[in-house]
């Protein structure tokens, strides 16, 4: 496609979804300006495109659909101009499958959304959203469907679950997803008056399920307030993701349709669109795009505007508008709101609990800053995840120094640069070639020192890599020791880990475990947590637990005290539970209390959403292990109680609840049933520690599941055999 055609079509696009006749024409004035070629092949390809969407939806075999009225199934055989909109309308009270449809509550680009009621197997609200009519070419169902595929494959209480899908009986395809009964982040923000903490609050949240996506494979592309909306679950608001209806997986396919975005056209909404979005060019998507994004949202969210005003940007001409998104860089969250009429200032500062003075200077320096690092241009400058942006976000919260912040003066001197090409060029030029002469002498002593190093590098990585193939290689052949003395031989692990390498640490130190060398176990798993890049979210967890679960048998307070900080730094931003039951094995002092209480809160909001069938047994235990901690005996009993009721998977999750119930009923007078309880956890695990334990995992459990059980049994023990007053807490 020729440049000449690409800007037909992107002038089209654009032109096309404005449905105002007088701002359509004014659009067209702007973009065409003086070239009447350009005006007329467009004016041409929008009366092509019109005829197109009138001729499909005269003769549609959606006539017959059941639950349309005669006057609407009058209007499709009669010959003119068909209004979608209505004929959408006309929808409401037919049945789709086994939904009934009960009004319209939302449209998009391509689909409109009803509420409706699903009768079986269970009666419930759902939202169903279908194809409009006459918009089902082969890459809107295509978008469609990518929409449907990408919803199916989060898992994650902050976005929207997808319930079922389908087509009609005309073969428009629809999917369902849960009722999401709020209103958009900014517009609860501001009707509830949320200060900035709570409203950064909800924005981390919306971080962390974009995240979810990401981890899946998807982008979102279209993030934005009317697309995140707040609920409420039992006085907790709780930002809900919607809408990846022009979602792009980053892993994979979404779709077996073919799903094509051309070069020239616009994805996402123009205020909300990262510059790689806006421009034409053969720069891929990812997923710091959404990064992007993000920022806007945030910068909305604190100041109440976008960075570049919505209504500007669609007056603007194609041309211009790119130029605006890729080029100029946005104000300051605080200068945008100091330049705000004090009329605006003081209404903005009153929805956010604050003073005009006080708001000011809560946006100056470091959320100045967190704002800026979103939106930076060049994408490689932003965050590189969205779980980096709410990390950053909570190191403000908590008073402590940010990544963000201000660019250097080298960076500014590089912008200056490209802003002055021509005047910089020709100095360079003058001084380049005063400086040639030496700068090659330097140059090629300097490369040839460097191969040096660069060689003696690869040969030292390369003989370490051969002792980890070697200690494998001992592994396969239960020659645990021999395993041992080779990796003694690495003098430093590579700086790009391997697989082999992960799991010639993990079974070493399992092995070492398993004979009672405590140290050297701590010592091959702290090794193996500094590499630990490569494995899943999932397998570094269990990696944390069986660490923890050593380092509870290590003599030395210091060591597990700098493992503790950093197990809770790592997953503060994505908590995992076998990370919070490994923080909690031993005591706490209220300051690890106070910083391991968001990933508490975490679990504690989000029980109601874990599915049993996955193990809730595992969030249970270390809640009920948690308010035990804290002093809320009572709380701990309720948390146990559920866990034992559940049928704890393995014995030692069993145990564990048991050993809780015993020390929070000693504590609160409740003698005999504190022996009791002690008793039910004690037998398996003394016969099992006694017997001796397995490698991996078996149908029991892990053999760090068995080792944390010791570790609670030895504490409930010293509690219930009166080593501790009733009643007393530290």
């Amino acid at each position: 496609m020729s440049v000449e055609s690409q800007l037909e079509a992107a002038v089209c696009f654009v032109a096309a979804n404005i449905q105002d006749a007088a701002r359509r024409a004014e659009f067209l004035d702007q973009a065409c300006a003086d070239d009447l070629a350009l005006r007329a092949a467009v004016e041409e390809m929008l009366q092509a495109q019109g005829e197109a969407e009138q001729f499909f939806a005269h003769g549609r075999a959606a006539v017959t659909a059941p639950g349309l009225d005669a006057q609407t199934a009058a209007a499709l055989k009669t010959p003119g101009v068909i209004n979608l909109e209505d004929l959408a309308e006309s929808l409401v009270g037919s049945r789709v499958g086994r939904y009934q449809l009960l009004q319209k509550i939302g449209e998009g680009g391509c689909g409109t959304v009803y509420l409706a009621e699903q009768a079986e197997p269970v009666r419930r609200q759902v939202a169903l959203k279908v194809i409009k009519l006459g918009m089902d070419t082969q890459s809107v169902i295509a978008r469609f469907e990518a929409e449907r595929q990408a919803l199916a494959m989060m898992d994650h209480p902050n976005i929207a679950r997808v319930l079922d899908a389908g087509a009609t009986e005309t073969g428009r395809p629809f999917f369902v997803m849960e009722l999401v009964r709020g209103m958009r982040i900014t517009k609860y923000c501001d009707e509830h008056k949320l200060d900035t903490k709570q409203r950064l609050g909800l924005f981390m949240q919306t971080c962390r399920a974009i995240q979810h996506a990401h981890q899946k494979g998807v982008i979102h592309r279209d993030i934005k307030p009317s697309n995140i909306l707040v609920t409420v679950h039992d006085g907790v608001p709780v930002p809900k993701v919607i809408d990846f209806g022009i979602a792009k997986a980053t892993q994979g396919r979404l779709t077996d349709r073919t799903l094509f975005t051309p070069a020239e056209q616009f994805v996402g909404t123009p205020a909300y669109m990262s510059p790689e979005q806006a421009e034409v060019s053969a720069l891929d998507i990812d997923t710091r795009s959404d990064i992007y994004s993000l920022g806007v949202l945030l910068y909305e969210l604190l100041t109440g505007r976008t960075p570049f005003d919505t209504q500007a940007l669609m007056q603007m001409g194609l041309v211009e508008m790119r130029r605006k998104l890729c080029e100029e860089d946005p104000q300051l969250p605080s200068t945008m709101v100091t330049s705000l009429r004090w009329t605006e200032l003081t209404l903005m500062a009153g929805q956010r609990q604050a003073e005009p003075p006080k708001l000011i200077s809560q946006l100056k320096g470091d959320l100045d800053w967190i704002v800026m690092k979103a939106l930076e241009k060049d994408r490689n400058r932003r965050y590189e995840t969205a779980n980096g942006l709410a990390l950053d976000i909570q190191r403000y919260l908590e008073g402590e120094p940010v990544l963000a912040r201000p660019p250097s003066q080298f960076y500014r001197l590089q912008k200056l640069v490209r802003r002055n090409k021509i005047v910089f060029a020709a100095a360079g030029a003058v001084a380049l070639a005063l400086m040639t002469g030496l700068g090659m002498s330097t140059w090629l002593f300097l490369r040839e020192r460097e191969a040096r190093q660069q060689e003696a590098t690869l040969r030292a990585e390369a003989e370490d890599r051969a002792k980890i193939t070697q200690a494998v290689m001992f592994i396969t052949q239960g020659k645990y020791d021999e395993a041992d003395a080779s990796l003694n031989q690495v003098r430093a692990f590579p700086a790009r880990p391997t697989l082999d390498g992960n799991s010639a640490l993990r079974s070493v130190g399992e092995w070492m475990a398993l004979q009672g060398r405590w140290a050297q176990a701590a010592s091959r798993y702290s090794t193996l947590l500094k590499i630990d890049t490569l494995d899943s979210l999932n397998q570094v967890a269990l990696d944390y637990e069986a660490c923890g679960t050593v380092l509870a048998k290590s003599p030395d307070p210091d060591t597990r005290t700098r493992f503790w900080h950093m197990a809770v730094t790592n997953f503060a931003a994505t908590p995992v539970s076998s990370v919070l039951i490994i923080c909690l094995l031993e005591p706490l002092d209220r300051r690890q209390l106070e910083e391991l209480q968001p990933m508490a809160n975490y679990f504690e909001t989000n029980l109601p959403y874990i599915n049993k069938s996955r193990g809730s047994q595992w969030v249970l235990m270390p809640l009920a292990l948690w308010k035990y901690r804290c002093g809320d005996f009572a709380a701990a009993l309720k948390y146990a109680d559920r866990g034992l009721a559940q049928k704890p998977p393995f014995p030692p999750c069993e145990a564990d609840f048991h050993f809780i119930r015993a020390m929070a009923c000693f504590r609160t007078g409740q003698m005999d049933e504190a022996d009791a309880e002690f008793e039910d956890g004690r037998q398996p695990i003394e016969s099992k520690l006694q017997a001796g334990l397995e490698h991996g995992r078996s149908d029991a459990g892990y053999w760090f599941d068995w080792v944390y059980a010791g570790v609670l049994l030895h504490e409930a023990a010293t509690v219930v055999d009166g080593s501790v007053q009733p009643g007393t807490f530290q």
